[in-house]
């Protein structure tokens, strides 16, 4: 996964300025897997902002084309791979389904809510990759309904060496707009942390479950 500098740059930068990414190496967050972390990612804080949805929009139908070639559909993550995914469609005059975490309770009991036939290409929209745990329950999901994945395309990740093992080991290909190392370039260059940061920010990403226990 290589990614355009340039566009990862810019976005990481965008990140930052609407605080859809927030870094407080000194008074870290509690994620729900019980980590402590530095980071704190909100990427549905980017479609209060048009410019910054919209980039995000053009990029992903770009790379997608470039990465993976049009495909008959684009699936959206649910909830946070709904909306982008909508966007991305729209823009390549495509078909959108989404995936839920898990079948719906009642009614007719769909797992992947919109119309496709078995056979048909498609390529998965996510916002966030840490783990790729749900990500790859979608992924699952769509195979099992006999859809051809192509890959699945997300705003940013952690870079997590577990994630990296989690696609491969299903053969998905995934790539992103921007990730961490793109991040903290940004993050030191623009001031929002200082240099005295970094070493606990990368600390944390090669040991996130044991860092600060």
């Amino acid at each position: 996964m290589k990614l355009n500098n340039d566009r990862a740059y810019k976005l990481a930068e965008f990140l930052l300025q609407i605080k859809a990414i927030k870094l407080q190496p000194t008074n870290p967050f509690t994620w729900a897997s019980g980590w402590k972390s530095p980071i704190y990612c909100d990427n549905r804080k980017t479609l209060s902002f048009p410019k910054v949805r919209t980039y995000i929009r053009q990029s992903f139908s770009e790379m997608i084309v470039e990465k993976f070639g049009k495909p008959d559909i684009i699936a959206g993550v649910a909830t946070g791979g709904i909306a982008h995914g909508v966007l991305v469609a729209q823009d390549l005059g495509l078909p959108f389904v989404y995936v839920r975490s898990t079948p719906k309770g009642h009614g007719l009991g769909n797992q992947i809510e919109g119309y496709f036939e078995e056979g048909q290409s498609v390529v998965v929209i996510e916002d966030l990759i840490s783990t790729g745990g749900s990500s790859l329950e979608a992924v699952k999901a769509l195979k099992e309904a006999k859809l051809n994945v192509k890959g699945l395309a997300a705003i940013f990740t952690y870079g997590f060496e577990e994630s990296v093992a989690n696609f491969k080991q299903v053969k998905c290909p995934f790539e992103t707009l921007t990730n961490y190392d793109f991040l903290m370039e940004q993050a030191v260059k623009k001031k929002y942390i200082g240099e005295s940061d970094t070493e606990s920010l990368i600390e944390w990403r090669k040991n996130p479950a044991a860092w600060m226990q």
